[in-house]
């Protein structure tokens, strides 16, 4: 790995970081708008509390970034253990099987929770895959269609679970749009960071 490529590394580590921050600000400042429950008590709060949630934001980067190395292992081992082809398909069959966990088995197994709740976030998680997979493949080529369809479905709903299981539909929005955000851009940049450098 030459300089140039640990400087785009940097820079995606950075930029990734920013807009994990950006998304939990908009996500944070959306939640209190619709629930009704601006209160600052002084000026303080006024600052504090974008701050808090630009920090928050940016642990949210973090834990998306660690996620997206630890899908370019996987893929990285899916490729040398099985014939390509055969990864790309089961990797649709993991993305489609992680949807249907997330939308169906979760009701039927924890019969409490509302159904409601996780059938709008698989819509919202399977038109985030759609989209950023639309536009990865308009960037490179239709190979990139699978991996990113797997890695914007299955893997985003591995690192959304632990917030799941808390079972506040606001909380999860506030883990949800910023992570959805670093996981697409990321994605999306992937290949300029691997394309190799003329000269």
């Amino acid at each position: 790995m030459n300089w140039l490529s640990i400087k785009k590394w940097f820079h995606l580590f950075w930029t990734t970081l920013l807009i994990g921050a950006g998304g939990a600000v908009i996500a944070g400042l959306a939640l209190q708008f619709v629930n009704g429950k601006i209160d600052f008590k002084g000026i303080g709060d006024f600052f504090l509390y974008p701050l808090i949630l630009l920090g928050y934001g940016m642990l949210v980067s973090v834990y998306s970034q660690l996620g997206f190395f630890a899908y370019l292992i996987l893929n990285y081992m899916g490729n040398g253990v099985f014939p390509q082809k055969v990864w790309k398909y089961i990797q649709l069959v993991l993305s489609v099987l992680a949807l249907l966990e997330l939308i169906f088995l979760r009701t039927v197994v924890g019969g409490e929770r509302n159904v409601m709740s996780d059938l709008i976030l698989g819509i919202v998680i399977l038109l985030a895959a759609l989209i950023v997979s639309y536009f990865k493949v308009k960037s490179t080529n239709i190979s990139a269609l699978i991996p990113t369809f797997f890695f914007m479905t299955a893997i985003s709903i591995v690192e959304v679970i632990g917030v799941l299981r808390i079972g506040v539909d606001s909380a999860t929005v506030f883990i949800v749009v910023p992570l959805i955000a670093c996981n697409a851009f990321q994605i999306l940049m992937l290949h300029r960071i691997l394309k190799p450098t003329a000269g």
